[in-house]
C-alpha cells in the first residue's frame, strides 16, 4: 500500500507549490542519491509483493536501467566515491517509473478483493 500524499492537493494550488518547490528541490538534492546516478523510485525496497510484481512488469529497458544504477551505486559506495556533477541525476530526469506500476497493482487488487467479498442477494 503507498503513502497518502499531498501532493495533488500542493499542485492544485500554484501558490503553494511555488512555496513548496525550492524546499523539494533542495531536499532532492541533500538526499544524496541523485550524485550516485541514482532516481527515487530505485531506493524503494524490493522485499514488497507488490513492489517485485512491479519489477517484474517494467519494460526490458527500463528494468536493465535500474539494475544498472543500482550495480554503479553500490560500486560507488564501496570506493566511498561520487559520480562527477556531469553524471548526476538532474531533477527532471528523476521521474517516477516503479510508483505508478505500484498504484495500478494496488487497484487492481482492490478491485480483486472487493470481487471476492461479493455477496449475492436473492430477490424474492
Amino acid at each position: 500500500m503507498t503513502a497518502p500524499s499531498l501532493a495533488p492537493f500542493i499542485i492544485a494550488r500554484p501558490w503553494l507549490k511555488s512555496l513548496v518547490m525550492p524546499l523539494a528541490n533542495w531536499y532532492g538534492n541533500a538526499a544524496g542519491y541523485r550524485k550516485m546516478g541514482l532516481r527515487a523510485d530505485d531506493l524503494i525496497s524490493e522485499e514488497n509483493a507488490n513492489v517485485m510484481l512491479a519489477l517484474r512488469r517494467l519494460p526490458a529497458k527500463e528494468s536493465y536501467d535500474r539494475i544498472y544504477r543500482l550495480r554503479r551505486a553500490t560500486q560507488l559506495s564501496v570506493q566511498h566515491k561520487l559520480l562527477p556533477k556531469s553524471e548526476w541525476t538532474k531533477p527532471e530526469e528523476d521521474l517516477p517509473y516503479l510508483g505508478p506500476l505500484l498504484a495500478e497493482i494496488e487497484a487492481e487488487q482492490k478491485e480483486i478483493e472487493q470481487l471476492d467479498t461479493l455477496s449475492v442477494l436473492k430477490k424474492h
